[in-house]
């Protein structure tokens, strides 16, 4: 995928990124930088971003940092572990960082800032490159992309 930043084109179709409404600003050299606005329906009990909301921005920020360094390569989460460290609330921004990389793992990190750029969620999280997603022993389908790979 050939794009200018910002964008809604994280290079792969994925419907409940696009209903969320996440915002790729970063892509490149192992960053990614994903923005936020919390809609109402995205609220829990306490008027505070649910915290599955929260961890998906987490997981595409992280997701996306590893794609960077391999922007024709799909990955797929592995592992996560996330921590929250306060509410989040308003507009958030998630900056993720590839820590290190294998031939299929990308090892990764991203944190969850609210709009005082105060830390409210971390994640770390292990990543599999893939071209193509399996669906059985012998057979496999493409991954939901465009034409034309993402490049910066």
């Amino acid at each position: 995928m050939t794009t200018n930043l910002p964008t809604t084109d994280f290079g792969v179709a994925i419907p409940f990124v696009t209903h969320l409404g996440f915002v790729l600003t970063v892509f490149e050299g192992g960053l990614s930088e994903v923005t936020y606005e919390p809609q109402p329906e995205h609220l829990n009990s306490y008027s505070v971003t649910h915290g599955g909301a929260v961890m998906t921005l987490l997981d595409v920020t992280m997701a996306m940092a590893a794609r960077s360094d391999l922007k024709d390569m799909g990955v797929v989460t592995i592992e996560m572990k996330t921590s929250f460290m306060q509410p989040s609330r308003g507009h958030l921004t998630a900056k993720g960082h590839l820590l290190h990389r294998t031939a299929t793992l990308a090892f990764t990190e991203a944190t969850v800032f609210d709009a005082h750029g105060k830390p409210c969620a971390h994640a770390t999280g292990t990543f599999k490159y893939i071209r193509r997603l399996p669906t059985g022993p012998k057979t496999s389908h493409p991954l939901n992309a465009p034409e034309k790979p993402l490049n910066n």
